[in-house]
């Protein structure tokens, strides 16, 4: 059986509670980025890496074929964030209302998903 990369990295990030603008954030890249990723069948190894990384989870589980359990050990996830380097020169309260309120977007984008469906449906 095909494994859809994608897919498999978007239900571990959800199951862990994280939003997209969280991973966006952690990886120091765009909203747009991560729901691409989620999309594609196969990603880069060191897409799921990083992702892996910064939600503290280890995909050696579900990629066996791509990672060790050595790979997600806490020595080489601290050497892999501290070579990133991504500097963010925002003040933490900017970032704090920055997320909340793309949080509050991504709750109303998806009421109106539901009220266009229901519209559809009657």
């Amino acid at each position: 059986m095909d494994k859809h990369y994608g897919q498999i990295v978007e239900l571990v990030i959800r199951k862990g509670g994280y939003s997209i603008s969280e991973i966006a954030r952690l990886t120091v890249i765009n909203r747009k980025t991560v729901y691409n990723w989620f999309n594609q069948k196969y990603l880069k190894p060191e897409i799921i890496y990083k992702i892996g990384c910064v939600i503290n989870h280890d995909f050696s589980v579900e990629f066996p074929e791509l990672f060790t359990k050595d790979h997600f050990s806490k020595q080489n996830k601290e050497v892999f964030m501290n070579t990133q380097g991504g500097s963010n020169n925002e003040m933490p309260e900017n970032i704090a209302w920055k997320d909340r309120y793309i949080a509050l977007l991504e709750k109303y984008n998806n009421l109106l998903v539901k009220r266009l469906g229901n519209e559809i449906t009657l």
